[in-house]
């Protein structure tokens, strides 16, 4: 089967060759012609299989008619990173249907996004917090909505946005086309699906499985012997981008500091960047100025690099569903990848758990000529913050006795006819 089988408006299929799309996915193959149809759609599949192109396109076909400038299509997704990767499908695939898409998230001012929206656009890709902010001001109109897609539904979930998600229901129209896309089906998004899925054609694509272009292995070490374990490693394999992930926001910072020390092009993407500092570090890993991307799993679903070689779990996940999404990452576009799990003793369960949804057991690797010997410090401060320094000791009279505590015998007696104001000993 072929892009040509769709029909697409030959505007909308010029994107689709310019993008080099020639065979569509099985989840695209499936979705487009359903969402071409009108239906309602709730689709299942496993990171990196072309999700973002089975609704975009059929999107755009449809609104190549009718009114413009009104805001006719509203995509919700759970991360800026995934908002812009979005967006720019949008645009690439869209170049020649002159339709505008607009972002809409928080951490960047709310004045350029106001302007753009008065400015009038089609397509408006949000994250619900900072979208519920317009809708509260009164800054964007969802009137004329004729499709609501909810993107990776159940990272929405994880990350706490159900509540939000029912609010902005509230607020567009009860007629409408919804596509609701996820990897995984926990009951709280079943159920989520169940209240806005009007008889709904179900999709479901491999959505509990990793990709089979993906090869795994387990790294059993002790937890201070990581970074020299990666270090190690990074240094014997041949890799193209690599994409490391840690459990905190403080280790992926610390942990790209040591590897641009050691020599490796290194960008770190965690929560407390700015937006600016975010897009420059997804930017930059896309186009190769840097190597090696340490993140926390705010990245897990919002990046789009084909040639990522390998992931590696720096921590190990803490669910199976979550070192999936991690994973996901690598052998995307039917190209073949590597992840590699660093493991300690206290991962037994979730090891057991990740080989249940692979169908068997990892490979155990043993890294050689590297010494597991090493013992750690007496307090392991390889990711500790640094000590506050101590404070040098006054000389005996010096100050003149600022803040000095008097003993009893020491405490100076006051005369009962003098009352100096204000005065405390």
């Amino acid at each position: 089967m072929e892009f040509s089988k769709f029909n697409l408006h030959p505007h909308v299929a010029a994107g689709v060759t310019a993008a080099g799309y020639l065979v569509p996915t099985p989840i695209q193959a499936q979705a487009i012609p359903a969402v071409m149809q009108g239906r309602d759609v709730m689709g299942l599949a496993q990171t990196g299989t072309g999700k973002t192109a089975a609704f975009v396109l059929p999107i755009l076909n449809r609104l190549m008619s009718g009114e413009r400038r009104q805001v006719r299509a509203l995509i919700v997704a759970p991360t800026r990173e995934l908002a812009e990767q979005i967006h720019e499908a949008i645009e690439s695939l869209g170049e020649q249907t002159r339709l505008k898409s607009v972002t809409v998230y928080g951490g960047v001012g709310v004045h350029p996004q106001v302007e753009k929206l008065r400015r009038g656009a089609e397509i408006v890709v949000a994250c619900p917090g900072r979208l519920l902010d317009h809708i509260g001001q009164g800054t964007i109109n969802l009137s004329k909505l004729e499709v609501l897609v909810l993107d990776e539904a159940d990272h929405m979930f994880d990350m706490g946005f159900l509540p939000d998600i029912k609010k902005i229901l509230k607020h567009i129209p009860q007629k409408r086309q919804t596509l609701l896309f996820s990897a995984t089906m926990p009951k709280e998004i079943r159920h989520l699906a169940n209240e806005v899925l009007n008889q709904p054609v179900t999709l479901d694509v491999g959505s509990t499985l990793p990709a089979v272009t993906v090869s795994h292995a387990l790294y059993p070490v002790a937890q201070h012997l990581k970074t020299p374990l990666l270090l190690d490693v990074l240094h014997k394999t041949d890799t193209e981008s690599v994409l490391i992930f840690t459990r905190t926001k403080h280790r992926a910072k610390r942990l790209g500091e040591q590897l641009v020390k050691a020599g490796y092009k290194t960008a770190s993407l965690q929560g407390n960047l700015s937006q600016q500092r975010r897009q420059a570090a997804m930017s930059g890993f896309r186009d190769g100025t840097f190597q090696i991307l340490v993140a926390t799993d705010i990245a897990a679903r919002g990046i789009d690099v084909t040639q990522i070689s390998h992931v590696v779990n720096y921590d190990m996940p803490n669910t199976s569903d979550a070192y999936i999404h991690r994973i996901g990452r690598t052998g995307r576009a039917a190209k073949s990848g590597d992840a590699y799990t660093f493991v300690t003793g206290e991962d037994k369960d979730m090891i057991r758990s990740i080989e249940r949804v692979l169908g068997g057991p990892v490979e155990r690797r043993i890294v050689e000529g590297f010494d597991y010997s090493v013992t750690a410090a007496r307090k392991d401060t390889e990711f500790a913050r640094p000590p506050r320094q101590a404070m040098p000791a006054r000389k005996p009279g010096s100050a003149k006795n600022v803040g000095r505590r008097w003993s009893t015998a020491q405490k100076p007696k006051t005369s009962g006819t003098v009352k100096s104001a204000g005065t405390r000993w």
